[in-house]
């Protein structure tokens, strides 16, 4: 593995080197190539740079390379040469890429957009990915959310934890529910992220967002604080370990609502993860906590539509009820489980995963195998659809996802 590759000033080559000599350091746009990786494609949720290739966006889960005019593949340079451009004169990313291998951070170019990037090292190089986070907060009808998620808005304690793997939507989930919740209540909100993704302006409500690093060194110090300054509301962008989790559980049964987000794929999993994270002795005890404090658990799997035009949301609600408390409180045993509960608590506004993916693949919206890949029991959901497939030879052809050419180049001047 060789040494990385330190950064150069920008160099004006005026006559291409020869391929056996080292490429010229190249002069790179980063604000200009960004907003025409943007305007290649719509619904764009991710560009990536990466050395070895050229710059890449992924729509609907796809990834699809931009071979611009002088960038057809991307050197160590070039990337080292855009974290720069990123990270500008703030120290934090700087030292946290140098002593850590990785950094967070916002970026933003007026009038372009905002996104939430991750700089890394990987075999001695730098590597990019950009997030791409909206300038409006998303609706509920736009994201196609449940209804019964709106009772979240007049909750007044507890927690709400909102789960699914990364970009399957939870931050955007999340925003509209607090826009919501800054529309229609006069409550002083408080939110620790990493970093700072949607902007909330003041509405009904007052809103203060932290930011980790550049506003508190750490999540736990900062929902620490948080218990002294008034907030009815306290958003946390990750609960991601145990010292986090135990205040959240502390803010939560002192009278405000709590809302995070953890990297876990459904409710289960979730309780699972939560109680995990503490020694054996104390888990009992925090079953008993969470079995009291949790009002709400949202999973979120984002499944592509039939038709190609973007992604839908499968969304899993459980709901805090005399039963699931139970549950969460002494653990799950056959029939006894928080599915159970879900598959049983349609009237009291839960819903779980195979239910809603069999309602997405009957009304049109997902087509079924694709469905099937996304499902919690693959098995169960096919027993369940078996009239739907007993219909499918007469049924048309499902249209196929119009795809990126990956050999299209588009035409941008990079200066060189």
């Amino acid at each position: 593995m060789g040494t990385p590759t330190q950064t150069a000033p920008p160099q004006t080559a005026q006559v291409p080197a020869p391929t056996s000599a080292p490429a010229p350091q190249r002069t790179i746009h980063t604000a200009q190539l960004v907003a025409a990786m943007l305007k290649s494609s719509s619904h764009v949720s991710d560009l990536i740079f990466s050395p070895g290739r050229a710059p890449q966006i992924e729509v609907s889960g796809q990834l699809t390379e931009l071979k611009f005019k002088g960038l057809e593949c991307l050197s160590s340079q070039d990337t080292r040469s855009i974290a720069d451009d990123i990270m500008g004169k703030n120290e934090t990313p700087i030292r946290k890429l140098e002593e850590d291998g990785s950094a967070d951070l916002s970026y933003g170019i007026s009038g372009v957009g905002r996104f939430r990037v991750n700089i890394f090292k990987q075999r001695g190089s730098c590597a990019i990915v950009m997030r791409v986070v909206p300038d409006k907060i998303p609706g509920f009808e736009e994201l196609n959310l449940p209804e019964t998620l709106k009772e979240i808005v007049d909750l007044r304690n507890g927690i709400v934890l909102v789960t699914g793997p990364t970009g399957s939507g939870k931050s955007s989930t999340l925003a509209a529910i607090l826009d919501r919740m800054n529309e229609e209540k006069a409550y002083h909100i408080l939110t620790i992220e990493d970093p700072i993704e949607f902007l909330h302006r003041h509405k009904k409500a007052t809103i203060h967002q932290r930011e980790l690093h550049s506003d508190t060194p750490t999540f736990a110090l900062a929902l620490r604080a948080a218990l002294r300054q008034a907030p009815k509301v306290i958003l946390v962008g990750e609960m991601r370990d145990r010292e986090t989790i135990e205040i959240a559980l502390e803010a939560s049964e002192t009278g405000h609502l709590v809302m995070s987000t953890l990297h876990t794929i459904d409710a289960s999993k979730t309780v699972e993860r939560i109680v995990g994270v503490f020694p054996m002795a104390d888990q009992q005890s925090i079953r008993t906590r969470l079995s009291k404090a949790f009002r709400c658990i949202v999973s979120q799997r984002l499944l592509p539509k039939k038709d190609g035009k973007g992604r839908i949301a499968a969304v899993e609600i459980l709901k805090s009820t005399m039963r699931t408390r139970e549950y969460v409180e002494k653990g799950e045993s056959d029939g006894k489980s928080l599915l159970d509960a879900m598959r049983d608590g349609s009237t009291e506004g839960m819903q779980h995963f195979d239910g809603e993916i069999d309602r997405l693949i009957r009304a049109g919206i997902v087509d079924f195998e694709t469905g099937i890949t996304y499902s919690t029991n693959a098995g169960n959901l096919r027993l369940e659809m078996a009239d739907f497939l007993d219909e499918r030879p007469n049924r048309p052809a499902a249209s196929k996802p119009a795809a990126h050419d990956p050999n299209r180049t588009t035409e941008i001047e990079i200066e060189r």
